[in-house]
């Protein structure tokens, strides 16, 4: 069944193999299986008349596996507002542009957001021909709920704000937030961010996907525990997704319980606002509301 029940049936939909429209063009490109790139995508690239890419040289691998002959161009992070302005000019002049990244869908955790959005505001259509995503394709992989699920990208590569954003999270879910939490990471520092998901979090049921697509694909459903001490001891290689499941029920009123407790405990040998203090560093919960709450116990 279809998620969405506007859905064009086969009979209806467009099977044509007319070539891409006029504007900038987001095509979706293989994870890591070659056969997942559509015959639409295939031919968007064989006829716009620039395709942008991340890195030329892998790009310029997948069109020569394609047969594809395309003129390409670097759009990435560091580039990426300098080459708007001349991507804008072709579009003016009626070209067609394809995006791509180095593999799955541009934009997700990939260059290209700052140029869809000088297309969009200078008037320029804006296509997107759908494919592979690595954090939908773990998603569905996992096991976890799969609605509503939040995609975070990379985590920041140092311990301390990866540690910060983690405690932020931590601290939405408190306040009601009840997703599966995704993220993409560098196989050198997996075991390190379990460990803080660990520490953050609890233990709770997750998944790590690797080479997703791929001859070598790997996925691990475990609790967060478990998948923390297996990569520790065996170290992970190829492209990483993380997944972390929802909170369970009833974990909120846990959590409440433990915030009291700490508060207790600091309040045992500090003023009531060092120990707000002290408590809101280690939980990431919101200084004012940690103080609010220390203030109801010391009343109570």
């Amino acid at each position: 069944m279809s998620d969405d029940p506007s859905a064009a049936s086969p009979a209806d939909s467009e099977t044509g193999s007319a070539g891409p429209p006029a504007g900038l063009v987001l095509v979706s490109t293989p994870i890591g299986n070659l056969g997942d790139l559509s015959p639409r995508g295939r031919v968007a690239l064989a006829e716009a008349d620039l395709v942008l890419c991340e890195d030329t040289r892998h790009t310029a691998r997948l069109l020569g596996a394609l047969g594809v002959h395309a003129r390409t161009a670097p759009l990435h992070e560091h580039n990426e507002d300098a080459a708007i302005p001349a991507v804008l000019a072709r579009l003016a002049a009626g070209r067609t542009v394809a995006l791509v990244s180095d593999a799955g869908t541009p934009l997700v955790s990939d260059p290209g957001y700052r140029l869809v959005r000088a297309a969009l505001a200078a008037g320029h259509p804006v296509h997107a021909v759908p494919g592979p995503n690595a954090a939908v394709t773990a998603l569905v992989l996992s096991g976890l709920p799969p609605l509503p699920f939040l995609a975070l990208g990379f985590p920041p590569p140092r311990a301390a704000a990866r540690t910060a954003g983690f405690h932020a999270l931590r601290a939405a879910e408190r306040a009601g937030l009840s997703a599966t939490l995704i993220w993409y990471e560098a196989p050198h520092r997996l075991a390190g961010m379990l460990a803080d998901l660990l520490a953050v979090f609890g233990d709770r049921p997750a998944a790590v996907a690797r080479e997703l697509t791929k001859r070598f694909e790997e996925i691990r459903r475990d609790r967060l525990a478990a998948l923390a001490a297996h990569y520790a001891a065996e170290p992970a290689r190829g492209e990483v997704t993380v997944l972390l499941g929802p909170p369970a029920e009833g974990s909120a009123e846990q959590d409440q319980d433990s915030l009291d407790r700490q508060l207790r405990a600091a309040l045992a040998t500090n003023s009531l606002k060092d120990a707000a203090a002290l408590v809101a560093a280690a939980t990431g919960l919101p200084r004012k509301r940690v103080y609010a709450r220390a203030l109801e116990l010391e009343g109570g």
